[in-house]
């Protein structure tokens, strides 16, 4: 068996986006800036050339796991600061004719199944939440943010208490682009 006494990634940096590396990792490009603290202690990350460069020493397995992870995550935010990323939603009902609108930072379901009380759906982050007929259309920069409203808008429309199969109604993901 074979230790490995070093790890290197390295992440191709595109013309248009400029990073900087400063205890945290802030990347800006045409669609906006993001910026995110790394806290795991063992990585070391550094510029060189067009290229950011993850290293770990004599790596355990949680450290070659978190290469990968912090890896991912800056893709994320440079593929957000170029192009962006957009779910689509499809409004879904057979019983009860349902409105959805954007208030604030909340999207409102109304009538979901009858019910009086408007449901809510918080939006997180500098997502855009736009409505057009039937579609639901959640667009940003930032993944986990759009991820997160979506998420939070499918679940405001969950039934509890009723057969699944019968009662479809709801707000589902149809495409993420």
């Amino acid at each position: 068996m074979v230790l490995a006494a070093l790890i290197r990634e390295e992440i191709p940096i595109p013309e248009d986006v400029d990073v900087t590396i400063d205890g945290e990792v802030r990347v800006k490009g045409p669609m906006g800036e993001l910026s995110r603290k790394f806290n795991h202690s063992e990585i070391s990350m550094s510029m060189e050339d067009d290229k950011i460069v993850l290293e770990v020493n004599f790596p355990k397995k949680k450290d070659k796991a978190m290469v990968g992870t912090v890896k991912a995550h800056i893709n994320n935010m440079i593929k957000g600061v170029t192009e962006g990323f957009t779910y689509r939603m499809k409004i879904v009902y057979a019983h009860f004719p349902m409105s959805v609108k954007v208030a604030g930072d909340s999207v409102v379901i109304e009538n979901f199944l009858g019910e009086r009380h408007p449901r809510r759906a918080r939006i997180v982050g500098d997502t855009k939440v736009q409505v057009k007929g039937d579609e639901v259309e959640v667009s940003g920069i930032n993944k986990e943010d759009v991820g997160q409203t979506m998420a939070n808008i499918e679940q405001a429309t969950r039934i509890k208490g009723r057969d699944p199969r019968v009662f479809q109604d709801g707000i589902y993901l149809v495409s993420k682009e």
